[in-house]
């Protein structure tokens, strides 16, 4: 018996098709109403930093952060509250989450077919816009390993599942 985590509310749930995302009808309403948490796979651990103009890792109190040094980490609800920074960040440790960054993959404000195609390919949990508007990161469950940089089919794709950082924006994204 297949059992998946809703993308909304972070509950658990046995499968009932393949392909469901959520628990409930209520949660793919609000989910398709726009009423989209980060998910419950991101909020629910204590790995959020902020992060520079730069790009770099800041403790939430200010003062530099790193992505493998856990006293630097902080929860959602005080990187959210915090103002250090223009941004929030979550960190990779290697437990069962990885990213895929996919780098100027829009083309006339959209995603390309090979961005759609790939990201539908790994099977995300959660996809949103990145900082520049032009590229994707696609939140997936993966086991620890090898990050990469690779060219696959014309997309510039970035994967990692330790080790790193990567920016958060909650803007949301169907793929």
């Amino acid at each position: 018996m297949s059992f998946r985590t809703c993308q909304l509310c972070g509950v658990e749930f046995r499968l009932a098709r393949a392909d469901a995302k959520f628990c409930s009808a209520k949660c793919r309403v609000y989910f398709a109403r726009g009423k989209r948490p980060l998910p419950h796979a991101l909020m629910s651990r204590d790995r959020w930093i902020r992060y520079s103009s730069k790009k770099v890792p800041l403790r939430v109190s200010g003062g530099n952060a790193s992505s493998t040094d856990s006293g630097s980490w902080s929860s959602y609800a005080e990187a959210s509250k915090s103002n250090v920074g223009i941004g929030l960040g979550f960190v990779l440790n290697g437990d069962g989450i990885g990213c895929y960054d996919l780098d100027h993959c829009f083309v006339d404000g959209v995603p390309s077919l090979q961005a759609v195609e790939f990201v539908r390919s790994v099977n995300p949990f959660y996809v949103e816009v990145s900082p520049s508007g032009e590229g994707l990161h696609a939140w997936v469950y993966a086991e620890k390993a090898d990050g990469f940089r690779r060219r696959i089919d014309g997309l510039n794709v970035e994967f990692y599942t330790h080790g790193r950082y990567l920016t958060v924006t909650g803007r949301h994204i169907l793929i």
